[in-house]
């Protein structure tokens, strides 16, 4: 199969923009902060999930405020934890930093993110995930609207 020379150099700059993305992103602005999704600075607020969610999941802001909406947080759970049906107001970008999670939504197929996998979530969906036996899970995750889970009973 012949390759033609402008295929042939898309090829190759894309190669390089890909090869040197890490380096470039290593210090875009002066505000940049990088964050170890396992050691959170004592700036950052974390508390625990809602009532409705097992013991052991916890949710630290990372940026904005999460009662006003435009926020950023962590979501971490530990390995083979289940977390219940509910729905958010808010639509969610996520980002899982660790582990394997398995996401159900309503009407939908399981889908299985794998660390650096992107997914988003539509408001107002009810969804259930569970964090495998290599987590903990931790989910980085953008909302548009303030934070609230609303548990599902079934």
């Amino acid at each position: 199969m012949k390759i033609s020379k402008n295929i042939q150099c898309l090829l190759v700059t894309g190669m390089c923009f890909v090869f040197t993305l890490p380096i470039l992103a290593q210090d875009m602005s002066e505000n940049s902060i990088a964050v170890d999704p396992m050691k959170i600075s004592a700036e950052m607020t974390t508390f625990d999930c809602p009532p409705f969610i097992p013991e052991g999941c916890t949710i630290t802001v990372l940026q904005g405020d999460h009662t006003k909406g435009n926020f950023d947080i962590l979501f971490k759970i530990p390995a083979n934890f289940d977390v219940p049906k509910h729905w958010h107001t808010s639509p969610e970008r996520m980002v899982l930093l660790s582990g394997t999670l398995e996401v159900t939504y309503d009407g939908e197929a399981t889908q299985v993110l794998k660390t650096g996998d992107y997914a988003y979530g539509p408001a107002k969906k009810p969804h259930t995930a569970r964090c495998g036996d290599d987590g903990p899970c931790t989910l980085f995750i953008a909302f548009e609207n303030p934070l609230d889970a609303h548990p599902v009973e079934e």
